[in-house]
């Protein structure tokens, strides 16, 4: 993942996980999918490359945080559509919770600076 600017962001280690596990907690998507969302909805600031993408996707296949079923895509190609699993959001809701703490910490140490 980096952004649109010439210089790669340093992200907190599993924040590309947090990242697919809050936007396929909206709705099942296809990976292209994902990417366009994380794109979109961050104001074209992250951009998730393929090589980042489908390795995070088959890692949280493996953790049992997503399941997968290949369907039709609405280009009417088949592609693989991930959805949440109840341990998958349990996840979400631990990684969004710890992600705030560190938040909040490092806004504590740029306003005490």
């Amino acid at each position: 993942m980096y952004m649109a600017m010439s210089k790669k962001p340093d992200l907190l280690p599993g924040t590309l996980d947090m990242l697919i596990l809050k936007t396929v907690s909206r709705a099942p998507m296809h990976g292209y999918a994902i990417a366009q969302a994380i794109k979109r909805l961050s104001g074209d600031v992250l951009k998730v490359e393929e090589g980042s993408l489908y390795p995070a996707l088959q890692r949280l296949l493996l953790r049992g945080w997503l399941k997968a079923e290949w369907k039709i895509s609405e280009t009417n190609r088949r592609a693989r559509y991930y959805t949440l699993t109840a341990a998958g959001r349990k996840q979400l809701g631990s990684e969004l919770s710890d992600f705030d703490e560190v938040i909040r910490a490092i806004t504590r140490v740029l306003q005490n600076a």
